[in-house]
């Protein structure tokens, strides 16, 4: 069996994956590199039987899985990806499997970044390794307000360490409720009383047709002029060109943004330019007890497929 491991960004998948653990030979190929052009990366991958693609770096719909007549299974890391049409996989006679999951990863790159923002770090890790001194003054988050745009799992999490800050917390999302919010210990607010008052504001959404776009440039403009926006979630889900206007009019404090609506973000992008803002390449999930799960269950995913009993197939 050949195996392709996809956008091994870090060239780390053959430390975490045990292939000896799949009976029979197999050929495993782990690609370092992200291949956007749909025709070159057809050609790259119409030799493998089988491929492990790492969440939804790189897309198969349709005509893609119709160009790669040797595949088999394709492995997906988590078990709901959005970059893959199943149901073609599936009509095709392709099995799709997923992985496990673990930990608080996402929540704690919230608070990275927002931490960042609030208090400048990179700039002025900068400017202490360029031979300057303090330029920036920091937002306090002690007493101030978190405003938390969706109460799932990841959510609820940024919501309690939060309020560890001693933070006010509020929260909204078009399906949350009073006594949802209550289970959290924080109060739901509707949307424009949470852009208007909250001096950090981090979003907590699955992208989908109904929040992609959902923020938009009036509720940027609601925003207080020192109010921190940061977005682990989803690109689309937010506005990119509001987003850039408000940043550089200084409407609003800053942004700390780890996913972006092309990713890898090319090179002249204008948010590489854009100011206030911290920037980080999609990293949220990317630890090495999240890695260790992922690739450690592709792994076995690939073996139970070899041996004729597919684990964790995703349906169409």
């Amino acid at each position: 069996m050949r195996i392709a491991v996809l956008d091994d960004y870090q060239s780390v998948a053959a430390e975490y994956c045990d292939w000896s653990r799949v009976p029979g030979p197999v050929e495993v190929v782990e690609f370092h590199d992200h291949v956007a052009d749909p025709e070159a990366l057809a050609r790259r991958l119409q030799p493998f039987d089988a491929i492990i693609a790492m969440r939804e770096r790189t897309d198969f719909r349709r005509p893609l899985l119709e160009s790669l007549p040797n595949l088999k299974l394709l492995v997906t890391t988590g078990m709901r990806n959005k970059s893959i049409d199943v149901a073609a996989a599936v009509e095709r006679g392709i099995t799709v499997c997923g992985t496990g999951s673990v930990g608080p990863a996402t929540a704690e790159m919230t608070w990275a970044l927002i931490l960042a923002v609030a208090r400048s770090i990179p700039s002025e890790d900068a400017s202490v390794r360029s031979g300057g001194w303090q330029h920036t003054v920091g937002l306090d988050l002690h007493g101030a307000r978190l405003g938390v745009i969706g109460l799932g799992r990841l959510g609820s999490q940024v919501a309690r360490i939060g309020q560890a800050f001693g933070m006010d917390v509020v929260a909204w999302s078009q399906n949350l409720t009073d006594e949802r919010a209550a289970e959290v210990g924080v109060r739901r607010v509707e949307r424009d009383e949470l852009f208007a008052t909250s001096d950090v504001v981090t979003i907590h959404l699955l992208l989908s047709k109904r929040t992609r776009g959902l923020i938009t440039a009036d509720d940027l403009a609601l925003l207080k002029h020192t109010a921190v926006l940061v977005n682990t979630s989803r690109g689309p889900i937010v506005d990119q060109a509001a987003l850039l206007d408000v940043l550089h009019d200084g409407r609003i404090g800053g942004a700390g943004l780890d996913v972006f609506d092309v990713e890898p973000l090319p090179a002249g992008h204008p948010l590489r330019s854009a100011p206030r803002t911290v920037l980080t390449p999609h990293l949220g999930y990317v630890t090495r007890n999240t890695y260790e799960v992922y690739y450690r269950d592709a792994v076995d995913d690939v073996a139970a497929f070899v041996a004729g009993s597919p684990v964790r197939v995703l349906e169409g």
